[in-house]
């Protein structure tokens, strides 16, 4: 998942925390859960996971709290310090997790080993990204950065799915001739911030140029960011705008979702928490794609643990907060993860929306390999550079040369410790 962290909100964090592992009444326990979901899909999981929590376990009450998402980990930063936080807080994993792990638990011998072993992408959450390590979240789903498209669109535009860069400029004319935004971008849906988040994207610009082993190029400067793979990846995502193929105003759109809930738009690059969006609005005219950023068919699908919860080490009540992330690996949760409409992180789990399923099936049994997301495996001053570089690549307002050499300057502005042979 994604941040743009600035340290803030001390005094704002010890008010909103001063509940935080209160004994209730009647010798129960009152735990505090954090969330920067907002509205989303996560949200309305989360609110359901802790009431069917408590009616299991009846001692242990959670009071919910919606934090701003923009300074979120800011706010748990400042929690930290404070020794005034939530007892369980959202977490995204990778670097993030890693960046704030001093002040989260280890789950490892504290939630069961049979919980733990239930749960896909426990390596994302631990040291190094070796699971062995422990991990320090545990995954509430299992997440996709995705392409969705309107098959009613593509039907009367005479258009199949496109999977390359050549297939995908040619899509774009016809459906433009037949009265469509071909590929909708914007702010909107997207409770980080105001401007148009480019890493969904350059998830799979870097998948169609680099193996996912070679990812790890990008976080040690093997791979650099102005390198010709780079860049030349670049420069064929910034033609999409020149080609005609997504709408003008790139940068500052808010209702990009609406126009793709409405039939306006035929394709959108976005993510599983908005699926059930899509398909309560379109019903069956809505189905996945692979974003086709590669001069041959994709090899590779973006599907990772991107978020879960952690227990942080100054709850004074961490033995309640480990049941909660417990449950998550029970099949109760699972089917309540999915009534919200997002994939379960269970091994072996299904979904019951059929676009999830999709997307579920493009490594299970489409023969796709499995990346990261590549801004959880990246640093966070190239995700914050990036977020600023990047929407002025496709909206034609800086090169791809320029964009790629502030990324590698930003990179080797880092002290070495944080580019080296481990992730940190």
């Amino acid at each position: 998942m994604r941040i743009k962290a600035m340290i803030a909100g001390l005094a704002l964090v010890a008010a909103s925390a001063a509940c935080s592992g209160n004994s209730g009444s009647g010798g129960s326990t009152t735990l505090t859960l954090w969330h920067n979901y907002g509205t989303e899909q996560n949200a309305v999981a989360t609110g359901k996971l802790v009431a069917a929590f408590e009616a299991s376990h009846p001692k242990i009450k959670i009071k919910v709290v919606s934090q701003p998402a923009d300074n979120y980990f800011s706010l748990l930063q400042a929690a930290a310090v404070s020794r005034r936080g939530p007892d369980l807080a959202t977490m995204w994993t990778g670097l993030f997790t890693l960046k704030y792990k001093s002040y989260l638990v280890n789950l490892k011998g504290k939630v069961p080993d049979s919980a733990l072993a239930k749960i896909k992408g426990l390596q994302w959450t631990a040291a190094d990204f070796n699971a062995g390590n422990g991990p320090y979240v545990m995954p509430l789903e299992n997440q996709f950065y995705m392409g969705f498209y309107n098959t009613d669109a593509f039907g009367k535009a005479g258009v199949a799915v496109p999977k390359t860069w050549d297939e995908l400029y040619a899509a774009c004319g016809k459906l433009k001739k037949a009265g469509y935004t071909p590929l909708v971008y914007g702010n909107g849906g997207q409770s980080i911030g105001a401007q148009f988040y480019p890493w969904y994207d350059t998830s799979y610009l870097m998948a169609g140029a680099l193996t996912a082993g070679q990812w790890r190029g990008l976080y040690d400067g093997q791979v650099a960011w102005n390198s010709p793979q780079v860049v030349g990846q670049l420069t064929k995502w910034a033609k999409l705008k020149t080609a005609g193929c997504t709408n003008s105003d790139v940068l500052t759109k808010t209702d990009n979702l609406g126009d793709f809930t409405k039939g306006k738009a035929a394709m959108i690059i976005d993510g599983t928490w908005d699926t059930a969006k899509f398909t309560d609005a379109l019903g069956t005219k809505v189905a996945s794609f692979i974003p086709p950023f590669s001069d041959t068919p994709a090899k590779g699908v973006v599907e990772y643990a991107g978020d879960g919860f952690a227990v942080t080490k100054y709850s004074s009540h961490q033995q309640a907060a480990l049941e909660f992330v417990a449950y998550l690996a029970s099949p109760e949760a699972a089917k309540i993860i999915d009534t919200a409409g997002l994939i379960s992180d269970l091994n072996g789990g299904d979904t019951s929306n059929p676009v999830n399923r999709q997307m579920l099936a493009y490594a299970a049994s489409g023969g796709l390999a499995r990346y990261p997301m590549l801004d959880n495996v990246v640093q966070q001053e190239i995700v914050d550079a990036g977020s600023k570089l990047l929407p002025s690549v496709l909206a034609g307002q800086m090169s791809p040369a320029d964009a790629g050499k502030k990324l590698a300057d930003a990179l080797g502005q880092l002290p070495a410790e944080r580019r080296g042979p481990v992730y940190k």
